[in-house]
């Protein structure tokens, strides 16, 4: 039986698509202020602006190519029954083929009803109208899970870390709660294997086996070589 493998994302493994994050110098969150754009406080006080803040996101992630970071997760499930648990809204890991892929945050490729978060349907293109009505009727909003709101999948992606056999985790911060507290979840002594450049916030990591300082289009498929030829 293969060995279960958890592969834990953010943003800086969709940065080597081209797709801006949102912490760094340069990010999103250089250029616009969260409260203006990522709450539902936002989205009734100045919807236009919100949606037009994730159709910009939309049209950057229709012109992105998954990268070789995202292949080399894909490509692990030849060997591991892979899960990938993402706090990207993109859809890059489906894209370069990972069959099973939870997404945290949302998918930025679909819209949900405004009272009801279970009604969600996919977009067509990259422009959300204004008065865009979801099945139940209520007016579209983008399926995203915004600052202050609650994180549907969490438990579900607790329930997955905490029966991994290894986690790989690649390009974030460790500073976004409730996703961050995933590696708490890890049964004791399971291997994981952080692939930032940067210095992550490790203190809930109870079992770092290695820190492989590259981006994740150089370090992931480095990494992936290596798990898998250990599996051969």
């Amino acid at each position: 039986m293969k060995k279960r493998l958890v592969v834990f994302t953010g943003a800086g493994v969709s940065a080597d698509s081209g797709l801006a994050t949102f912490r760094d110098s340069d990010g999103l969150w250089a250029q616009y202020r969260i409260e203006d754009v990522c709450t539902p406080e936002a989205l009734e006080r100045d919807r236009a602006t919100v949606i037009e803040f994730y159709n910009k996101r939309r049209r950057e992630l229709l012109a992105a190519q998954p990268n070789a970071g995202h292949e080399a997760i894909a490509g692990l499930e030849q060997f591991f029954d892979v899960t990938v648990i993402t706090q990207n809204i993109d859809d890059l890991h489906e894209r370069a083929g990972s069959s099973k892929v939870v997404h945290l945050h949302g998918e930025l490729r679909k819209l949900r009803s405004s009272a009801r978060e279970d009604i969600v349907f996919p977009i067509e293109g990259w422009e959300q109208r204004l008065d865009d009505r979801a099945p139940d009727g209520t007016l579209a909003r983008p399926f995203v899970v915004f600052f202050g709101e609650a994180v549907p999948k969490f438990e579900e992606a607790a329930r997955i870390a905490s029966q991994a056999d290894i986690m790989i985790v690649a390009g974030t911060s460790l500073a976004v709660y409730p996703a961050a507290s995933l590696v708490r979840y890890l049964a004791s002594g399971t291997p994981v294997y952080l692939v930032d450049p940067g210095n992550p916030d490790i203190h809930g990591v109870r079992n770092l086996t290695e820190h492989i300082r590259m981006r994740g289009a150089e370090g992931l498929p480095f990494l992936a070589d290596r798990l898998s030829a250990a599996e051969k």
